[in-house]
């Protein structure tokens, strides 16, 4: 029976059928509800429209609105362009389950006059009554949609609050049930084991990705179909590793939101990392990790303290200065900016200068950064100098007992490659000769897997040749060790070894200025909770690297007897170096005279020289040079020795004097012995005679 709201005028017109199904799995496994929804074109017959288009573009998606539907689109524009008599589905939800097409398709289909219909009645919008069912509908639909969406999201969280509900493995492991196993391929265990290790060795994951790339050695990723293949590491490979807790053997579940974007192009869906605390579940000691869940946090905590921020110090740089990133400003609390300056750029400086920078605000404070690090280093040295015997023990022994992990990484992909060349070489003997087509292929791969197996050989002999010789022996790191000082300074010595050092038992230091007593005042606060105050004078410009004052005094006492080019040669010859640590000149000397005022050598018009060396002096005297030297050293006579490689000074005063006549007469009436014995000394033996 034909219903009475089709009309003549619909006839007329085109029937559109269309069928939808929300997902490819309906698609394919669902294929009645399909048979169903194409059988709704002998309804469409019965009712007397003899054209009957089927549109089934939209098979596979959601009418959620989340997606674009190009059948959807075009049966709209057909019912604007009046073109359409009826739309028909089996159910009027397979037209829209969201308010916004919905509603769309209703105003269309009122304005033109186009019926709905589905396998229970005709609905003609124009009717008051049809166009309030069909809102409902809309509502309901899309509200059934909701629901359901609901009560499936709501079983998945709280089988994930249960830690039972396992979408993915990492690599590293495989799905066992609702739980997770470690990959039974040693290869990968060791491979994610050798990570952990190096980024806690190191100090920074990008450290442990340098060190992975100077050895070329691979990670195991996971690939889309679940086999794992082996990649040059890359820095977002080693943080999903060290970040992800299913390796410390937690279970994980809500670590990321979807977020819906909005641009020109469309629709956009983004993945916003969530905060621990935002994290559905979390539950530690699930399974068993490739480390224990302390040492995964204690690496986490390491890694995230590595970025510089106001609450974490940053990596450690190859920068000279100890505390870069651990001294703060007591006056406004921001961290202290450093720069390098010199023509070497190894001179730091420390300035708060974080206000002007953000906010053009003033300076607060700002010192040399030398002799700060020489205090820190100081202080810290005589807290750990005491434990150093030990821990080089420690250390000795340790590294005696370490593997070598470039070795065995090595070698397992030695025995994977030829694992690999093995089975190469079983496919290409089982196939049949004559088949060229596919023997020839056989045969190419497993030439491949033999070059393969060759170039890890060749890399294992390049790390076997390569490999340096055995560490000291245990009492010689003990010897170092009683000298702490000595490593310390050593040019081989890394600055970001001592940067973790320092970080190790400095938490902060805290820094302002004295300017009344001229002084930087440094508040050290130790790990241990133990609090420390070093006060240092403020330098001025350059007095670190002025000459030291034990050098300026034996200048003085030398430019009595002798020349600026013979002071350049007598301090060479004693070792002794500039404030910059470059050798002596007479251009130098002549500098540092004028800079500390010191008078030139000028000798005497008249030829009597008012000092004299050992030499003239002995010669004044008329006795041997040794004889005098001798009486000099034994304090009988008065005279300068301002260097131990260096001349003698004698004032022309004191040769002339009591004491130098009877160490001459003395000298003369004894020839044997230069310098005799003073005539008032007692013996401390009785004679024997």
């Amino acid at each position: 029976m034909i219903s009475d709201k089709v009309r003549p005028h619909h006839l007329q017109r085109k029937a559109i059928l269309y069928v939808r199904q929300s997902s490819a799995h309906q698609v394919l496994h669902n294929r009645e509800s399909s048979a169903l929804q194409y059988a709704m074109r002998d309804r469409l017959t019965a009712l007397g429209w003899s054209e009957v288009e089927v549109i089934d573009d939209d098979l596979g998606r959601s009418a959620a609105g989340g997606v674009q539907r190009a059948g959807f689109e075009r049966m709209v524009a057909e019912v604007c362009l009046g073109k359409v008599g009826a739309v028909c589905a089996r159910e009027v939800s397979r037209f829209a389950r969201n308010s916004r097409d919905w509603q769309q398709l209703i105003e269309m289909c009122r304005v033109v006059d186009t019926v709905l219909i589905d396998q229970e009645t005709i609905y003609a919008p124009r009717h008051g009554n049809d166009r309030l069912l069909l809102g409902l509908k809309g509502s309901l639909n899309e509200y059934e949609l909701d629901l359901l969406r609901q009560r499936s999201l709501s079983a998945r969280y709280e089988k994930a609050r249960r830690g039972e509900l396992v979408v993915a493995a990492p690599v590293g492991f495989v799905k066992a049930g609702n739980r997770y196993e470690k990959e039974p391929d040693r290869r990968v265990q060791e491979a994610i084991k050798l990570v952990f290790d190096k980024v806690e060795e190191l100090g920074s994951a990008r450290q442990a990705l340098c060190w992975l790339h100077e050895y070329n050695l691979d990670l195991p990723v996971k690939q889309t179909n679940g086999d794992t293949a082996w990649r040059r590491p890359s820095y977002s490979a080693i943080h999903r590793i060290i970040e992800n807790p299913v390796y410390g053997g937690a279970y994980a579940y809500g670590k990321t939101a979807v977020a819906a974007g909005y641009s020109a192009r469309g629709v956009s869906v983004k993945i916003r990392r969530k905060a621990r605390n935002e994290w559905l579940a979390l539950k530690p000691n699930t399974h068993e990790g490739y480390v224990s869940w302390e040492r995964f946090e204690a690496i986490r905590t390491m890694v995230s303290s590595n970025v510089p921020t106001g609450r974490h110090h940053g990596a450690p740089k190859h920068g000279d200065a100890l505390l870069a990133g651990l001294i703060r400003c007591k006056r406004c609390g921001r961290k202290l900016t450093l720069r390098y300056s010199g023509m070497k750029h190894y001179i730091p400086r420390y300035s708060c200068s974080r206000a002007w920078m953000d906010n053009g605000g003033p300076h607060c404070i700002g010192f040399g950064g030398l002799r700060v690090d020489d205090a820190i280093e100081e202080a810290l040295l005589g807290v750990v100098g005491p434990g150093a015997i030990a821990a080089a023990t420690a250390a000795a022994k340790e590294a005696r007992e370490r593997r070598d992990q470039v070795r065995d990484a090595l070698s397992r992909d030695l025995e994977a490659a030829r694992y690999a060349a093995d089975r190469a070489f079983r496919q290409y003997d089982a196939t049949d000769p004559a088949n060229r087509l596919v023997a020839g292929e056989l045969e190419a791969r497993w030439n491949r897997a033999l070059a393969h197996a060759a170039e890890v050989e060749g890399r294992i002999a390049m790390h076997d040749a390569a490999t340096p010789a055995a560490i000291a022996d245990p009492a010689s790191l003990g010897v170092l060790a009683s000298n702490l000082k000595t490593v310390w300074e050593a040019p081989t010595t890394d600055a970001r070894l001592k940067k973790r050092i320092v970080r190790t038992l400095i938490h902060e230091v805290v820094a302002d200025i004295d300017d009344v007593a001229s002084e930087i005042v440094l508040i050290v606060h130790w790990v241990g909770g133990i609090h420390s105050e070093i006060r240092l004078p403020k330098r001025r410009r350059g007095q670190r690297n002025s000459t030291s004052g034990n050098i300026i005094e034996a200048v003085r006492r030398l430019v009595l007897i002798a020349s600026d080019d013979l002071i350049a040669g007598l301090l060479n010859r004693n070792g002794l170096k500039t404030g910059n640590g470059n050798r002596w000149t007479r251009e130098r000397v002549t500098s540092m005279r004028s800079n500390y005022r010191i008078p030139v050598f000028k000798p005497a018009e008249d030829g009597i020289e008012p000092w004299l060396n050992l030499s003239n002096a002995a010669k004044l005297l008329k006795i041997a040079p040794k004889t005098l030297r001798l009486a000099a050293e034994a304090g009988e006579l008065e005279a300068f020795h301002p260097l131990s490689d260096g001349p003698w000074i004698f004032a022309r005063a004191s040769l002339i004097t009591t004491a130098a006549q009877s160490i001459a007469e003395r000298a003369r009436q004894n020839p044997r012995y230069p310098t005799g014995s003073h005539p008032d000394q007692q013996t401390l033996f009785s004679s024997t005679t």
